[in-house]
């Protein structure tokens, strides 16, 4: 285990300590200060010199939601915050120090925040202008009045911005979400300790698979000209899906825990009638949450209610690993990262045709600039409209019983291998590295991918009822 590692883990599991005894703390101000100057102190543990950068973004950010006109704040809080992200990746172009690894973790969920909040001060702005014209409330672009946000200053900013729940490792929560943390009942009366027992189950298992594949499969022999002079085609294919285990154990651990540092502090814990989605909280029954919210603890609703934390849950591991298509699988990973970038890039996009890839060079973008997240994440959308031909053309099949699981083997097979392949490249993230090892294959996936179109467009041949106009 490398010591970055141990650094994250520990600041992980204390983040998760800390959060019984920050609901011991009765008073909403004092224990608003207390989370946001226990955050301010992991990020100058993780940065040090380098917090310089999480304060510019914050303050900047700041200005622009405090004195922009509201019409276009969402706008200009998007370009700084990534055109300053871009700097902050390449600093040492600039005879800047490259900052520590956990600051990039750090600047990246600071990103995500800071721009939700300029299209939630936005949103709500023009909900209130335009509450008594033709726009209805259940307007895409018009939140529900009980999502809505009153203007922040720049304390609740701050506050919002280093609060250590989520600092240093996500999972992306609104501005709407912390609010409610300190000013609704539910955090105070949901079971959070069973809650956090609950997701953090599976992670000894996890961390014992991961210590153990990544001893017998470590990456780094993937960067050994050994792997490609005494290897076969076949071995250094096979090698992909130990690879992508590692690769997933790994993510699974600290999407988990820090999943385990909201469930314990309370924030994202929501009535579970108001069936609360990952990153964006409640989605229905709104009156009843706004009356639970405005009688506080004196409702006994508020008492007998089951809760739920959907609303800061990132990561359905189960699904990830055994939905049957890419597409699906998707949708169980990184879920409220998802949340942000359908909510504000692809739902906002003008150009419609160009939405999906749109998103996903956003999601490059902001995992960083190396082109092994490009390599990856851009070539989901070019395999996507060919997994969805022959998902449509069989999707309805009933198979012989001696067909269908060897059926099941070959799908799942064929969605891991894809997964695999692309995920070396964010490992691997240099280039030359990942060109080296995808060339070795010779890009059998990608050319899987382009006999599925061959296939779909000659045998399969969609129909126009296929592919809807929207």
């Amino acid at each position: 285990m490398e010591w970055d590692d141990i650094v994250y883990l520990t600041l992980l599991f204390s983040s998760i300590g800390f959060g019984h005894f920050l609901r011991q703390i009765k008073n909403k101000d004092c224990r608003k200060w207390v989370a946001t100057s226990f955050g301010f102190m992991i990020v100058l543990i993780a940065s040090g010199r380098h917090i310089l950068h999480p304060i510019i973004t914050v303050v900047v950010n700041s200005l622009i939601i405090l004195y922009g006109n509201k019409r276009s704040i969402h706008v200009y809080s998007f370009a700084f915050t990534f055109t300053y992200l871009i700097f902050f990746r390449t600093t040492e172009y600039f005879g800047i120090p490259y900052p520590p690894s956990h600051t990039n973790l750090i600047q990246m969920i600071l990103t995500l925040k800071l721009v939700g909040l300029a299209f939630e001060v936005h949103d709500s702005a023009m909900a209130e202008k335009h509450k008594d014209s033709d726009i209805a409330d259940d307007s895409p672009m018009v939140e529900p009045e009980v999502c809505r946000i009153a203007p922040p200053g720049f304390l609740d900013i701050f506050h919002y911005s280093f609060c250590y729940i989520g600092v240093l490792t996500g999972p992306y929560f609104k501005y709407r979400l912390y609010w409610d943390m300190f000013n609704a009942p539910f955090a105070e009366v949901a079971p959070c300790g069973e809650a956090t027992l609950e997701r953090i189950a599976p992670v000894p298992l996890w961390g014992l698979a991961f210590l153990v594949s990544s001893y017998i499969f470590p990456l780094k022999y993937a960067l050994t000209d050994e792997f490609y002079s005494e290897r076969s085609v076949a071995y250094r294919l096979w090698y992909l899906y130990p690879s992508f285990f590692n690769f997933r154990m790994r993510m699974y651990i600290g999407m988990r825990l820090s999943e385990c540092v909201f469930t314990m502090s309370g924030l994202g814990a929501y009535p579970a009638l108001s069936q609360p989605r990952p990153g964006q909280g409640p989605s229905t029954e709104y009156f009843a949450l706004s009356r639970m919210i405005g009688a506080g603890l004196n409702n006994a609703q508020v008492q007998k209610e089951k809760y739920s934390f959907a609303a800061v849950y990132n990561i359905d591991s189960w699904g990830s690993d055994f939905q049957p298509t890419v597409r699906s699988s998707m949708k169980c990973w990184n879920m409220t990262i998802q949340y942000w970038l359908a909510t504000y890039v692809y739902k906002r996009f003008p150009v419609k045709a160009y939405r999906m890839p749109v998103t996903f060079v956003m999601s490059s973008l902001w995992h960083g600039v190396y082109a092994g997240y490009y390599l990856c994440l851009c070539s989901v959308p070019f395999y996507l409209p060919a997994e969805d031909m022959f998902y449509r053309a069989f999707k309805n099949n009933t198979l012989p019983c001696w067909l269908h699981y060897p059926w099941v083997v070959f799908r799942y097979s064929w969605k891991m291998l894809h997964f695999s392949y692309w995920s070396m490249a964010f490992s691997l993230l240099r280039i030359d590295v990942c060109l080296r090892y995808w060339s070795s294959i010779y890009f059998i996936p990608s050319l899987l991918t382009l006999a599925m179109y061959a296939v779909g467009f000659t045998v399969l041949k969609p129909s126009q009822e296929s592919f809807p106009r929207k």
